[in-house]
């Protein structure tokens, strides 16, 4: 399982493959900023209503 240190080298085709898995979000909502992880997961908790290990899940996944 990737943790987000390891996505974020390829984030911007993760971020791709979110946005076409769930619509809703947007570039904001995306935003990976240095030291800003737990940040972007609070985000997309709130907007997905899923766990803060969901998302990771997801992320890892993808």
């Amino acid at each position: 399982m990737k943790n987000l240190t390891e996505i974020k080298g390829n984030w911007n085709e993760t971020k791709g493959k979110l946005k076409q898995k769930f619509a809703i979000l947007t570039e904001d909502d995306l935003l990976l900023a240095e030291g800003k992880q737990d940040e972007l997961i609070g985000r997309l908790q709130v907007k997905l209503g899923k766990t803060k290990e969901e998302i990771r899940k997801i992320i890892s996944e993808i």
